[in-house]
C-alpha cells in the first residue's frame, strides 16, 4: 500500500447567490482563509451561482461543496443537485442557513422517499419539511448544546458552543420527529429543544448548521467547522 500523502490545494464549491449585502458572504472567504492558513494549505473557492448548476457535472473536481446562506436561492434545483452530489459522493460538505435547510429537504425527499417535502418560505403544497420559526433569529446569538463524540463536537471540542443566527424558518416539529431514526442525525439543539445542526453518519463530513458559525471569522476568530472541512477535503 502506498501511503498517498493529504492534498495541499484544495478547491471548494460555494453554491449560492453571491450578495455583498450579505454578511455571511463577507465572511466565508475570510473563515476558508484562516482555516487554510491553520492547517498550511490552500485553499480555492469558486462560488457556483445556483441558477449555473443543472447536474451533477457542474461540481465535478471540487474536494469540498459548502452550500452558503442566502436563501431563497435563485434556483433551489441547484442547491439540491450540490447537495445530492456530496452526500452520495462522500464529497465533505458544509450546508448554513439556507443550506441547513435544504439539506434537510433533499435528505427528506431523496432518502427518506417525501416526494412532497417542501419549504414553507417558498412553497404552499405538499409536506413542510422547513416552517416557519416562532421567533425569527436575526442577529442573534444563542447557546447550542452539541451531542457528544459527533463531528461538529469534535471539530468545536466543547459540547456547548455561542453562535450568531440570521434566519426564520427551521425544521417543523412534525418532521424533527423523522430525523430520530435514519442517518440524517440531529446533533445541536438551542435551549428549547429546538434542532440546529444535523450531520450524516454514513458520510466522511456531511455537517449542517441553522446558525451561521463563518460570522466568527469577522470577530477575527477561528471557524472550527470550516476547519473541520478543509481537514476532510484533504484526506
Amino acid at each position: 500500500m502506498h501511503h498517498i500523502p493529504p492534498k495541499k490545494t484544495l478547491r471548494i464549491a460555494l453554491v449560492g447567490d453571491y450578495s455583498h449585502d450579505i454578511v455571511a458572504h463577507q465572511a466565508i472567504p475570510l473563515a476558508i482563509d484562516d482555516a487554510a492558513a491553520v492547517l498550511e494549505i490552500t485553499a480555492d473557492y469558486d462560488w457556483l451561482p445556483t441558477s449555473e448548476i443543472n447536474s451533477a457535472e457542474d461540481l465535478v473536481g471540487y474536494d469540498a461543496i459548502w452550500v452558503v446562506p442566502g436563501s431563497p436561492y435563485k434556483n433551489a434545483r441547484g442547491a439540491f443537485i450540490a447537495i445530492q452530489y456530496a452526500r452520495e459522493n462522500a464529497v465533505p460538505f458544509l450546508g448554513t442557513c439556507g443550506g441547513f435547510q435544504h439539506a434537510v429537504i433533499e435528505y427528506a425527499r431523496n432518502v427518506l422517499g417525501w416526494s412532497d417535502a417542501a419549504h414553507a418560505e417558498t412553497e404552499n403544497e405538499g409536506r413542510m419539511v422547513i416552517s416557519a420559526l416562532t421567533c425569527a433569529l436575526v442577529d442573534q446569538t444563542g447557546t447550542i448544546e452539541l451531542r457528544p463524540n459527533t463531528l461538529i463536537a469534535r471539530a468545536y471540542g466543547r459540547d456547548v458552543v455561542e453562535e450568531a443566527y440570521r434566519c426564520s424558518f427551521g425544521v417543523s416539529p412534525e418532521f424533527a420527529r423523522e430525523l430520530e431514526s435514519g442517518d440524517l442525525r440531529v446533533t445541536g439543539w438551542d435551549e428549547e429543544g429546538e434542532i440546529r445542526a444535523v450531520e450524516l453518519v454514513t458520510h466522511p463530513f456531511f455537517v449542517a448548521t441553522l446558525f451561521q458559525h463563518e460570522r466568527a471569522a469577522l470577530a477575527g476568530r477561528p471557524s472550527p467547522l470550516v476547519q473541520a472541512m478543509l481537514r476532510a477535503a484533504c484526506e
